[in-house]
């Protein structure tokens, strides 16, 4: 197609195709440098602030009251975020009032950060928040309770056979839309330090290895108390889960924790 130009035209379609593609490869360069200056930094460590207690599927907040319990004698903030409605609507609504939760409870406490514990489906909003609603620059350490990070059968099951089941349930389905996002690329993405609390005979998150991250501290109840029964509903008052507040919440790195009365 070239050889049929004359030399000059020749030489000016040349020199506009190198310019377009110095241009491409300018905005490729900025677009890097923005997201690398865009990403999240992680906040300081050494400074616990409020913990925010996020609820699972249905909202029932009296589920976390043994852990705000828990906190507050060891001197810490805690706040249950309250559900979106009955706490069965989209998870990515939930996610956004937790945000606006977060910022208010940051505000009257005057602190750079807070941490987060989500129980069941509550670990599931927390996540998005983190990852998509600016939560990664305002959290210092996560908790996630048998969360079904990568869906459950349960849920699957009962969008199959109960005649479908609310919008929540259906984005806990395996391989859900939801589900397919959030666990794209890092499930743990940079700001905060993850950890998980799953147990072996949970009969609600199905698989039990669905409420494991990667790039988390993943802690089995059975591997630090075996033997030990702890169903789904069990979670937030266990002595594995109540101990992990200090061992994963504390200004130490997140560890597993210990010296147990199973």
């Amino acid at each position: 197609m070239l050889d049929a130009l004359s030399p000059q035209r020749r030489r000016l379609v040349l020199g506009a195709a190198s310019t377009a593609l110095l241009l491409i490869m300018a905005v490729a360069v900025i677009t890097v440098i923005r997201v690398t200056t865009d990403s999240a930094r992680p906040v300081s460590q050494t400074d616990p602030g409020p913990v925010l207690l996020v609820p699972g599927y249905g909202g029932n907040v009296q589920s976390l009251q043994p852990l705000a319990n828990a906190l507050r004698a060891a001197g810490r903030t805690a706040v249950i975020v309250g559900p979106v409605g009955v706490g069965t609507g989209d998870l990515r609504t939930q996610a956004e009032h937790l945000g606006v939760v977060a910022s208010r409870v940051r505000e009257e406490a005057n602190a750079a950060s807070v941490d987060v514990i989500g129980y069941s489906a509550g670990g599931v909003v927390a996540r998005l928040w983190i990852r998509d609603g600016g939560g990664a620059d305002e959290v210092r350490r996560v908790l996630t309770l048998g969360s079904p990070q990568h869906g459950t059968s349960q849920a699957a099951l009962g969008a199959e056979f109960a005649g479908g089941c609310s919008v929540a349930c259906e984005q806990l389905v395996p391989d859900s839309d939801l589900l397919r996002r959030l666990n794209a690329g890092d499930e743990t993405p940079a700001g905060p330090l993850w950890a998980t609390v799953r147990s072996a005979t949970d009969q609600v998150v199905t698989p039990v290895d669905s409420a494991a991250l990667s790039g988390a501290l993943n802690i089995l109840v059975q591997d630090v108390c075996p033997g030990s029964a702890v169903a789904h509903g069990d979670l937030p008052r266990n002595p594995v889960v109540l101990a992990a507040l200090h061992s994963v919440l504390g200004a130490e790195t997140p560890q597993l924790p210990g010296d147990i009365a199973c």
